[in-house]
């Protein structure tokens, strides 16, 4: 009862001490103040109202306000010990918290939520009415109406909760302050339970969250009473807070002080403590250190060492710079720690079935973050002294670990032999050391211990880890230490810890259980081993990776490596032993595409394996490079991206054959060259694309052609010109329908570009490809009301006009075109203006459809183009191709459908032209050109 008297008398003192400074405060303020420290509760029955009496005095008005040098400098240091980005936060922890401390035991929620009696009053009562009334309601907040829910499930636990915290939120909303009050307090009982003793941590975050919610609306809502008539600045003091303001506060501290039980009262109590700030300076402080003083009063030290979690939280949020309250809640920890292993706690565990090793873990979340708070920006000199007052304990293993969690590495690491020694000097039964090792390893990760100890460090550390006889407890404690291992030694001692994590981790399958930790460890090992050709010679490497059986885990691994691969290695490579590592790994992701596998998932794996591709190479050991690629091409069948790249892989190839060469075509060449060429005539009917498949025999036929391969080359354009029927009308692009005519518009165009420099076959007639394209082109199935083909014939006519010419406009060389083979033959150019007669006959029939209103839009544009062409590659001295530009020209602007700016600048051009000697007679045509616009 002392404990609650002390609590609730320390707000009252503060509050009449307070205003007993003020000007004008009355002598029954100030005499009361005794009486209230003997008994706060039945002073206010007498009619002294503490709310009421703070009133009326706080009409005074204020001492003026000033900032001394010494109250600047405070704010200054106060600004320098905010917490940074570097402190990590209790959020962070949370769900780790809870995901790790768990249970299958049923749980009970004992809940007094009061009456809701409706309590009138009459305006005409007195004080002492008023106050009857407050403390009646206040009792009811634990005297009421009983609510237990049994047999819970964890999740059905974690459910109520959260429906309390919403209940909190919509009580607060709706103005009922007294049952969001009750919530709370009822809720932080709960922290007073710990029959289920190995949930107790998550239980404590689960209620805490609604005490931060609770602390976050009391603030917000006083907070938004000093907004009249200007808002607080973020610096304010008490001084700038209105009486109004202070007196709600106020009244919240009193409702808190007559909560009876010890643990609901000192967490709301904790939960409000950035209130402090609208009452005094100090307020803050002093509640810190009283509320500090209070934990000492709780027994069951596992609820204490919470309390003391939750209330150095609460201060490094509100208060970081007041460290005496942190430092002392650790200290306490400390005097208190023999309760740990007391008797009341072993009969505890006892009747619970829980082991002490379970248990001392329970304490680790609480005890890592008062540590982390101390910690925070200390003196070396205060973690030497923490350090020193820990190793004076006896069974100090949970208090060595959380010291070693909690410390900055940098300081661990320094002193990683002396906390081996004190490792060494702990009892196993309370703490297993290889927990301590692995909380070690964490800090040595991060930081480097002196060099001359790191061997000595690694072989004490081993010696405990590979004793220990869990797979899991094993894997968990080994997979931390190899960091450290990667960071200062060779691959031996790296494939040394590979080798006894396979020892272990095999019996049993036990690896099937610990997929993280194995993922981990390859994630620590390959940023250190850039250097593929040592990471494939450690003997234990592909059998560690032999243990991921699970497809999909295997897949990510694999992928891990690839990326390390591609984005380290510089220069390409022969080597087999890298060579055949990689191929089983890239094999590996390649066959687990099937059916169900995504797209993205297809292009992700294939951008890895290609990158594979891409640093293969053999120098100028051709054909083993093109043994490769047969090779890749089996091993990757399933994954067309990788095929289209081999085959692009293939034709790069027959290139640098030919350069290497430097023109000296010899047997061999010829041979490897053509071998190129089989690969990817064999290869591209396997493409589902039809565009890949189109695009790739052009490209392989330019390729032969480049080689000299006068019969390849013919073999590929001619498949391509055999596969144009069979592109459909749409095609589908990123899951979207879309039209294939730009597509096969674009494909067409390039291939007419390449018919220039490709000779006739002996055997066959004249212009036999150009003529197999347009009869494929005629026969095309087109979409409806389309100019596509038309189009076709347009792009064409400069085909015909360039082959018309003595000499081409580019050749390959020692290859001979149609102008070498025919030599200008008469018969030649008449074919050649043959077919061009056919196709212009063909386009003015198809402009005369379009004459309809629908069609004069396409037929201008259509027209313009078939003029661009005539003035660009006709004979306009032949008076019937001049007519006919005219016509077309006059045709194009009839409906002023035709882009005037481009209009200008063609009759600016043909005018330009006409100026030249040999193009005068372009003047005459230019008379008749004029610009019409749409009537």
């Amino acid at each position: 009862m002392t404990l609650i008297e002390h609590g609730f008398s320390s707000v009252v003192t503060d509050s009449k001490a307070r205003r007993g400074g003020r000007k004008g405060s009355t002598s029954s303020s100030s005499s009361s103040s005794s009486s209230v420290v003997l008994d706060p509760l039945s002073s206010m029955l007498d009619g002294s109202d503490p709310l009421s009496l703070f009133a009326a005095v706080s009409q005074t008005p204020a001492l003026p306000h000033s900032i001394s040098a010494g109250e600047l400098g405070r704010k200054r240091r106060e600004k320098e010990e905010e917490v940074g980005s570097d402190f990590e936060p209790w959020s962070s922890k949370r769900g780790e918290i809870l995901s790790r401390f768990t249970t299958t035991e049923k749980l009970s929620i004992n809940l007094f939520m009061g009456s809701d009696k409706s309590k009138a009053s009459s305006p005409s009562s007195a004080v002492s009415e008023k106050v009857r009334t407050r403390l009646e309601e206040l009792d009811d907040l634990e005297e009421g109406s009983q609510r237990e829910l049994l047999n819970l499930s964890q999740q059905d636990y974690v459910n109520r909760i959260e429906e309390l915290n919403q209940s909190l939120k919509e009580a607060w909303g709706s103005d009922q302050k007294v049952k969001a009050l009750k919530i709370v307090i009822q809720c932080s009982k709960l922290l007073s339970d710990t029959s289920v003793i190995q949930f107790y941590p998550s239980k404590f975050v689960l209620i805490t969250d609604i005490l931060d919610t609770f602390g976050g609306l009391v603030y917000d809502r006083i907070w938004s009473m000093c907004a009249d008539p200007h808002p607080l600045p973020e610096s304010f003091s008490a001084d700038d807070v209105n009486d109004t303001a202070k007196e709600t506060c106020l009244n919240w501290f009193f409702k808190i002080a007559s909560i009876r039980e010890l643990v609901p009262r000192l967490y709301v109590e904790a939960a409000l403590l950035k209130c402090n700030r609208f009452l005094t300076k100090s307020g803050i402080q002093e509640t810190l250190q009283r509320l500090t003083a209070m934990i000492r009063g709780i027994g069951d030290p596992l609820v204490a060492v919470y309390a003391r979690a939750y209330l150095c939280r609460v201060g490094m949020e509100v208060a970081p710079h007041l460290k005496d309250s942190l430092n002392k809640n650790f200290f306490d920890l400390l005097a208190t720690f023999r309760q740990i292993h007391g008797e009341s706690v072993q009969n505890q565990l006892a009747q619970q079935r829980v082991e002490i090793p379970i248990y001392l873990t329970l304490y680790s979340p609480a005890i890592h973050w008062i540590l982390q708070c101390v910690a925070y920006r200390a003196p070396e000199v205060l973690l030497t002294e923490m350090m020193d007052r820990c190793k004076k304990l006896g069974n100090n293993a949970l208090l060595l670990n959380s010291v070693m969690w909690a410390f900055r590495a940098e300081f661990v690491a320094m002193r990683a032999t002396d906390f081996i020694g004190m490792i060494k000097d702990c009892d196993e039964a309370g703490f297993p050391k290889h927990l301590l090792f692995a909380s070690l390893g964490r800090s040595l990760s991060c930081a480097d211990p002196p060099e001359s100890e790191r061997l000595s460090i690694l072989n004490d550390a081993w010696k405990v880890i590979t004793k220990v006889r869990s797979p899991r407890d094993y894997i968990n404690c080994a997979e931390i230490w190899v960091e450290f291992t990667c960071r200062h030694f060779t691959k031996r001692e790296v494939n040394t810890i590979l080798a006894d994590i396979i020892k272990h981790m095999t019996p049993d399958r036990a690896f099937e259980d610990a997929y993280p930790q194995l993922q981990s460890v390859i994630k620590k090992i390959l940023p250190h081993f850039h250097d593929f050709s040592v990471l494939f010679s450690m003997e234990k490497f592909l059998p560690f990776l032999d243990m991921f059986q699970k497809d999909s885990v295997r897949v990510e691994v694999c992928k891990s490596i690839m990326e390390v691969f591609i984005k380290h290695q510089q220069e390409a490579t022969r080597d087999p032993v890298i060579l055949n590592a990689l191929l089983h790994i890239c094999k590996t992701m390649h066959d687990s595409v099937n059916a169900l596998t995504l797209d993205d998932e297809k292009r992700s794996l294939s951008l890895l394996i290609n990158g594979f591709i891409r640093m293969v190479s053999f120098g100028r050991d051709f054909e083993q490079q093109l043994s490769f690629c047969v090779e890749a091409r089996a091993t990757f069948c399933n994954l067309e991206p990788v095929i289209i790249h081999l085959i692009h892989t293939v034709n790069q190839l027959a290139m640098e054959t030919r350069c290497v060469m430097k023109g000296n075509h010899s047997r061999k060449t010829a041979a490897f060259v053509r071998a190129c060429a089989a690969y990817s005539f064999i290869t591209i009917p396997s493409l589902t694309s039809i565009f890949n498949r189109l695009n790739l025999y052009l490209l392989s036929g330019e390729v032969a052609l480049a080689n000299q391969c006068l019969s390849q080359a013919d073999a590929f354009l001619k498949a391509a010109v055999s596969l144009l029927p069979e592109v459909p009308r749409t095609i589908s692009i990123e899951g979207k329908q879309r039209s294939s005519e730009p597509f096969l518009l674009d494909f067409i165009n390039n291939f007419l570009s390449t018919l220039l420099v490709v000779p006739d076959h002996p055997e066959q007639g004249v212009l036999y490809l150009v003529r197999g394209l347009l009869n494929m082109v005629q026969d095309y199935t087109w979409e409806d009301n389309s100019d596509a083909k038309i189009r076709v014939y347009i792009s064409a006519l400069p085909l015909l006009a360039a082959m018309s010419q003595e000499s081409y406009l580019y050749t390959i060389p020692k290859v001979d075109s149609n102008e070498t083979l025919y030599g200008g033959d008469p018969k030649f150019i008449a074919e050649i203006n043959k077919l061009c007669e056919t196709l212009i006959g063909q386009v003015l029939d198809h402009l005369k459809g379009l004459g309809r209103d629908e069609g004069v839009r396409r037929q201008g544009s259509l027209a313009f183009s078939l003029f661009g062409c005539l003035l660009a590659h006709g004979d306009l001295r032949n008076n019937k191709l001049n007519q006919l530009a005219v016509n077309l020209w006059n045709l194009s602007h009839k409906h002023g459908f035709c882009d005037t700016r481009t209009s200008v600048r063609t009759l600016e051009y043909i005018k330009h032209q006409a100026q030249l000697a040999d193009l005068s007679h372009l003047s005459d045509m230019t008379a008749r050109l004029s610009l019409q616009s749409r009537t």
